[in-house]
């Protein structure tokens, strides 16, 4: 016994050198970094040039505004806000001809069944399952990605998104993680795995895997419609017609704000549990701006990144049309498989102030943040398969009549925000950090966030009787 206890407080001893040792030299190597570049300073300020001493040092000029502790965040929060804007306004043209497109395409598929005498069913699952998945898929996703990445590329070319991590380092690193955390959070912005895969930027494995777990608290663009249709529901309803946009918007930007303090403090508790260390000091040396080159950031942008992002997607999402179809329309007795789902659910979706079609529309929606509204209406409208509205005062119509109230749509959007990350970011976690268990942990913390969040709200909410 006396032997198995040494043999284990030697172990416990060797751990702690080890660990004791890496951080020392985490500690020289940051140290070492720092005087070379404190030393390289002292001697660029003492090399005289007399050719240039007159000369503007415009990059000098933009760093004092742009990562000023004064206007660098208010500058930060307005490009954020340009970006969105460019990517909503932008993408509602495109993603409308997109629509207009593969639902006319179905339609010459569905007569083409018809002159084929193709059974009912197998249409049901080939074209009202499968293809018209991947048509909402499609025309969601590609064209806010196809706005957003060259945005982002843009900044990033420029050389403004060094700027940007240097702002956000010190947040960043009092929550354990690393400032390099603020690039790859903002490219889940407009993909979550892509943001997932820009965290190989993260040399430390431990604040790569911080990151990864985390950026799915930043809403994608899968999420953006959801959480701007039903901002306007709640909060374009409060004021007059021609402010509601506005309106709308400025509550998407107080979750997108939300978003990124629960991301600050998950990575914070993730980084004193389960994800222990010392955080790594991050040397920035901020490049020169540059000028933008159109070549690469078309390719990068789109290739790189848009087309692989929505390759994953569309593979993930084509089974889970069928599953979905075969939900609606398979009954056991007189109600479909959906419905005894959504039945079984409700008591628990009750208690954090959703219903059961709620929860099995995100359920469903697992593939693709995508689909989940359609799912929504679907599910109310005792339908077999996806469909839209023609109006946002159509859908507000239908969900009151369902039994929303104000809470509903708040916890709805809430949860939109925080839930579990769609079937392409976990598969994304799972090949990054190279481990199952780190993919299902990033699918249950955040959940589990949202539901003890949205339980709180509920409960405290019935209290007061304010609702």
């Amino acid at each position: 016994m006396s032997t198995n206890q040494d043999h284990n407080q030697y172990n416990a001893l060797k751990t702690l050198q080890s660990e004791m040792y890496n951080e020392e030299q985490h500690k020289l190597k940051d140290t070492i970094v720092s005087s070379i570049y404190i030393q390289a300073e002292s001697i660029a300020n003492n090399v005289i040039s007399k050719e240039n001493h007159k000369k503007i040092d415009w990059d000098k000029k933009l760093d004092d505004i742009l990562t000023s502790k004064y206007t660098g965040f208010p500058i930060m929060f307005l490009l954020l806000g340009l970006v969105f804007w460019l990517t909503i306004v932008g993408s509602n043209y495109p993603s409308k001809m997109l629509s207009d497109m593969f639902f006319g395409i179905e339609v010459h598929l569905t007569n083409w069944f018809i002159a084929a005498n193709a059974p009912e069913w197998l249409h049901g699952i080939l074209i009202l399952g499968i293809y018209r998945t991947l048509a909402w898929v499609i025309s969601v996703m590609l064209p806010p990605m196809a706005i957003f990445f060259p945005c982002f590329t843009l900044l990033e070319d420029l050389g403004y998104l060094p700027r940007i991590a240097f702002n956000l380092d010190r947040l960043f690193k009092k929550a354990g993680a690393h400032g390099k955390q603020s690039l790859t959070m903002s490219m889940g912005f407009g993909c979550n795995a892509a943001g997932v895969i820009a965290c190989r930027i993260i040399e430390s494995p431990r604040e790569r895997l911080i990151a990864m777990l985390t950026n799915n608290f930043v809403p994608c663009n899968g999420r953006f419609p959801t959480l701007i249709a039903l901002s306007t529901i709640i909060v374009g309803g409060l004021v007059t017609s021609q402010f509601s946009t506005l309106a709308a918007s400025f509550f998407v930007s107080v979750l997108v704000l939300f978003g990124i303090a629960i991301t600050l403090l998950v990575s914070w508790l993730l980084s004193k549990t389960l994800l222990k260390g010392v955080p790594s000091s991050f040397t920035l040396e901020l490049p020169p701006y540059r000028k933008p080159q159109l070549g690469r950031i078309i390719y990068q942008s789109l290739i790189d990144r848009t087309i692989f992002v929505l390759g994953r997607a569309v593979a993930i999402a084509a089974p889970a049309g069928l599953v979905i179809w075969l939900l609606a329309n398979i009954s056991v007795g007189e109600q479909s498989i959906l419905n005894h789902s959504a039945t079984f659910l409700e008591p628990f979706a009750n208690s954090i102030g959703l219903d059961g079609f709620i929860i099995m529309a995100f359920i469903l929606g697992f593939p693709a943040n995508e689909i989940v509204l359609p799912i929504l209406i679907m599910s109310y409208m005792a339908e077999g398969a996806m469909l839209e509205l023609d109006s946002i005062q159509a859908m507000k119509e239908l969900f009151f009549a369902n039994g929303w109230t104000w809470l509903t749509a708040l916890n709805f959007m809430l949860f939109s925000l925080l839930h579990f990350p769609c079937g392409t970011t976990v598969w994304t976690i799972k090949k990054e950090s190279g481990s199952m268990k780190w993919a299902l942990f990033g699918t249950v913390m955040p959940t589990a966030i949202a539901i003890i969040l949205l339980f709180v709200i509920t409960q405290s909410t019935r209290l007061l009787g304010l609702v």
